[in-house]
């Protein structure tokens, strides 16, 4: 160093400054620095890390709350799925509770006759009137329950389980008017006014799974009819592509607030119960429909009457072409 530098340009001061300077720079990088690991690192962790422990806690809900107004890192997106997931949780613990208070609701009433009849019947003065009559409403009250359990696996089993739409060619058209006609003791019992234009179609596609969307768009349609009223129901073929159909009513018809939420399980627009229903039918027909990735619109107003329009692929086209290439 002296023979570099020489005894007259060794200055020390200027090393100790330049040293100085550098463990000055040191120091306020590492300040600077840990500040921003405590705004841009810490805090983030801090709140997701207590976010979490509300949500397991089962405050479904919770949302944290990001510790900066804009976004800065990926923490934000972190943040923001668990907010989600949070939501979604909270969402799924309403339907659950939903689910059981209506799952006992539906089953309490048909429960109760089943139970008051069934006592009544222990009376040995009964006549056979009304030893008969007791019967009938005891039978009533068990095909109730039975189809509500029915209907709840039947749904279950659509929301739960990976179903795969089967492929096979059948007439739809008949598929209609033998559905229709299961259901002849009720609309003839009400003298409804029937409309069918049902004409033969072939289609390709899960026939199974479809008769369960024409079976409870055409009970709902006859449930909700008056007597005397009327009855439509429509098959159409457009260009051998969509197989559309119409199930129409003159029923008490619907709003826009019901309207909304005709799909979801256990809900019934006649908060009364007047109907008979468990509220699964049309949550299963939707379930169905996005299966077979069709599509259904409802037209509705009250006094007026309901229109379901259905509309399913028909895969009769790719299934001549797959045989006539086989």
């Amino acid at each position: 160093v002296v023979h570099v530098f020489g005894n007259n340009l060794y200055d020390w001061r200027a090393i100790l400054a330049v040293a100085a300077n550098v463990v000055f720079v040191s120091a306020v990088v590492c300040i600077i620095d840990g500040t921003r690991r405590r705004f841009t690192i810490e805090a983030p962790l801090v709140r997701i890390m207590e976010g979490l422990s509300h949500i397991s806690r089962g405050e479904y809900g919770y949302q944290i709350e990001p510790p900066y107004t804009r976004r800065v890192n990926e923490f934000d997106d972190i943040i923001d799925s668990i907010n989600e997931l949070s939501r979604e949780l909270d969402n799924t613990e309403t339907l659950k509770t939903d689910f059981v208070a209506n799952v006992t609701h539906e089953m309490k009433t048909p429960l109760a006759i089943i139970l008051n009849h069934a006592s009544l019947l222990q009376n040995a003065k009964l006549t056979d009137e009304e030893r008969k009559e007791y019967l009938d409403t005891l039978v009533n009250a068990s095909k109730r329950l039975n189809g509500l359990v029915v209907n709840m696996l039947k749904l279950n089993k659509l929301e739960k389980q990976n179903i795969y739409p089967e492929r096979e060619r059948f007439n739809v058209g008949e598929q209609l008017r033998n559905v229709f006609l299961a259901f002849e003791g009720a609309w003839s019992e009400k003298e409804l006014d029937i409309d069918i234009d049902v004409d033969d179609v072939m289609m390709e596609g899960d026939e199974g799974l479809l008769e369960i969307v024409w079976s409870n768009l055409i009970s709902t349609a006859i449930q909700f009819t008056p007597s005397e009223g009327m009855l439509r129901i429509v098959l159409k073929e457009e260009e051998g592509k969509m197989v559309t159909v119409m199930v129409q009513d003159s029923g008490c018809g619907m709003d826009s607030a019901t309207g909304k939420h005709i799909f979801d399980k256990f809900y019934q627009g006649d908060t009364s119960h007047a109907k008979e229903g468990n509220g699964l039918g049309l949550a299963m027909v939707k379930r169905v429909i996005d299966i077979v990735e069709g599509e259904i619109c409802v037209d509705s107003k009250v006094g007026e009457g309901t229109t379901f329009t259905v509309k399913v692929p028909n895969g009769s086209d790719r299934y001549e072409g797959m045989h006539r290439g086989g």
